[in-house]
């Protein structure tokens, strides 16, 4: 069910609905929102997907997560960043979120000299490019990603100073002048395509709340320009002419009914599906486009015109099921470009999700689907973590049991030796066995550091390891979907690192002796004992972990046990008058007790 901002819509069947509130826009049309007059969405439960960077979104309060990654401090997508009042204006770069939401303007136990500013003083603040959040106006850099506020990410992408004021770029990498000169060299011979439209920037939502939305036109911004900048594409790649999807191709993935739904949002001016879901008069056109591109590629590289590519699209997609769109996704990319490999000769896709949010359309599409298999490592805790699905026993169902794996880790914070690790022992042996003929990477980069929503910390090093682990199944036969992402300088990085391993750059950085972290081994060793009974190839591991586990518990337990006899008797006793005493302190021996 779509939640319509339409202007036809009469004020009497909107009023029954939902509280209906009237701003007049610039150019002279109504917008009608159907939602409650605070605007606020529940983060990270079922109805919203909004960050946990120091915010707890199921229950709407401050993280109390140790795990969680950094320190930092963050808002949601659409949670309300409203007027930040800083009590002392030299100590706002050290105040909590806590301390942003719940501070008492009026505290009568403040004993300084401060005075409150006047009621009626409008605050001037400022919302970083980089990463959305709020800042106070005579603040240059973000007090949460350090980005200056008149940075040139947009222009230049991640090559661009974080730092300084955008003056133009004036010096770049040696790597990055020599990729220039290279540039020349004509991109049809290129190996690796990439798929982009600018006509996908025009997907945005219609009035910013009180912040804006994470899933915005810049994300894609920063990364073609970051690409330009490296000479990579224009340049290195060749482009594919978009189209847009047929309904006849959609209808293989979602219901007529959720096609329908999607193209009358061309009709009109904005529309939500749901809360943190929007969509204006260019959205349809776009989610048209960018699953058109993503078909296209993956034709493109099962007919072997290309060995590889990238599909740097919008909006995303791995949320959207078979009949609703939600987390920001309208139309599935990934599950279109399974399709359309198949439909080109491709007889088994493998699709791997390292987005941090479990995709959980692409799961259910496929859920009874046995030639394709479905991989995806994501933050779960539980199930507390949006979307709430993707926990390690979902295996698939009607006989596809096994060709749906999910890796849900129990924490935030969680970094390249953990998504390197389960690539290891889960990922790359069950993908393996699998023998895809076709690989498709749903790439969210929300899980890199420095991202407001996915709180983890992967680099580009790490996106790009596990891209390369990826590049010897299928052949190379490889697609890359952008997902999710939000903090432009993590994801901009971040794509430029995949899609240099894709034209056959080294990932640079070793990461093949990783130790994961003690949740993430637990994540491991869960999967792998659900997992073992659908995929032999896991079971040597298995085994291996194991017999670990159980050594390192015997090995506990026996300096428990040491600790425990310490403390009760000191050593010191052994000997001497106090022999007897130490020895049954310490369980040396018992009294044992006659039977008459």
């Amino acid at each position: 069910m779509i939640l319509a901002e339409n202007p036809h819509v009469s004020s009497e069947h909107s009023l029954a609905s939902e509280t209906l509130q009237m701003s007049r826009l610039t150019n002279g049309e109504a917008e009608i929102s159907l939602h409650k007059p605070n605007n606020q969405v529940q983060c990270q439960g079922s109805n919203g997907r909004c960050g946990n960077l120091g915010f707890d979104g199921m229950n709407g309060r401050p993280c109390r997560d140790e795990n969680c990654g950094k320190e930092d401090i963050g808002v949601s997508s659409r949670d309300a960043s409203t007027d930040v009042l800083s009590k002392k204006a030299t100590q706002q770069k050290e105040m909590t979120l806590e301390d942003m939401y719940n501070q008492d303007l009026n505290d009568d136990d403040d004993d300084s000299d401060w005075e409150p500013f006047p009621q009626h003083v409008e605050i001037v603040k400022w919302f970083c490019t980089n990463c959305t959040m709020v800042n106070l106006d005579d603040v240059v850099h973000c007090d949460i990603c350090g980005e200056h506020r008149e940075s040139g990410i947009l222009r230049h992408g991640f090559f661009a100073s974080s730092l300084l004021q955008d003056s133009g770029l004036t010096e770049i990498g040696a790597d990055t002048r020599e990729r220039h000169k290279g540039s020349q060299d004509s991109a049809s011979n290129s190996s690796t395509a990439v798929g982009f439209d600018e006509r996908m920037l025009l997907h945005s939502e219609v009035q910013m709340k009180s912040h804006p939305h994470p899933e915005r036109p810049d994300r894609i911004r920063a990364i073609a320009a970051s690409l330009a900048t490296a000479g990579i594409f224009p340049g290195r790649c060749y482009p594919i002419s978009a189209r847009e999807i047929t309904r006849e191709e959609l209808q293989m993935v979602h219901s007529l009914e959720h096609i329908e739904a999607v193209d009358h949002t061309s009709h009109m001016f904005s529309s939500y599906f749901t809360p943190d879901t929007y969509a204006n008069e260019h959205s349809a056109h776009a989610a048209r486009l960018a699953a058109g591109l993503c078909a296209d590629l993956a034709k493109e590289i099962v007919s072997g015109r290309a060995k590889n590519g990238f599909a740097l699209v919008r909006p995303p997609g791995h949320h959207a099921g078979v009949r609703q769109a939600m987390g920001f996704c309208l139309h599935n990319n990934a599950a279109v470009a399974a399709l359309a490999a198949q439909a080109s000769g491709a007889k088994k896709v493998l699709i791997v999700d390292w987005d941090v949010h479990h995709g959980n359309g692409t799961q259910e599409i496929f859920d009874q689907n046995k030639s394709v298999l479905y991989i995806s490592l994501h933050r779960h805790e539980g199930g507390k973590f949006y979307p709430g699905t993707g926990a390690a026993d979902e295996v698939g169902t009607m006989g596809a049991e096994g060709y749906c794996v999910n890796v849900p880790w129990s924490r935030g914070g969680v970094g390249d030796n953990d998504y390197i690790f389960a690539f290891q022992h889960v990922v790359l042996p069950i993908a393996s066995e699998f023998a895809p003929d076709f690989t498709i990477i749903s790439a969210g980069f929300d899980a890199a550091r420095g991202d407001p929503l996915g709180c983890c910390d992967v680099t580009p090093a790490g996106y790009a390891k596990m891209t390369h682990m990826l590049t010897d199944l299928s052949g190379g036969k490889l697609l890359v979907i952008l997902e999710g992402g939000y903090n432009l300088r993590s994801i901009s990085s971040s794509a430029t690192a995949v899609i240099k391993v894709l034209l056959g750059e080294s990932p640079g950085c070793e990461l093949d002796n990783t130790l994961p972290s003690r949740s993430g081994l637990q994540t491991v060793l869960e999967v792998l004992q659900i997992q073992n009974k659908y995929w032999p190839a896991l079971g040597s591991s298995l085994t291996k972990f194991q017999s670990q586990c159980s050594m390192s518990t015997n090995q506990n337990k026996k300096k428990q046990i040491k600790k425990r006899r310490r403390a009760l008797a000191p050593i010191w006793w052994k000997g001497g008058r106090k022999t007897l005493l130490y020895r049954l302190l310490n369980g040396h021996f018992h009294l044992k007790r006659r039977c008459l």
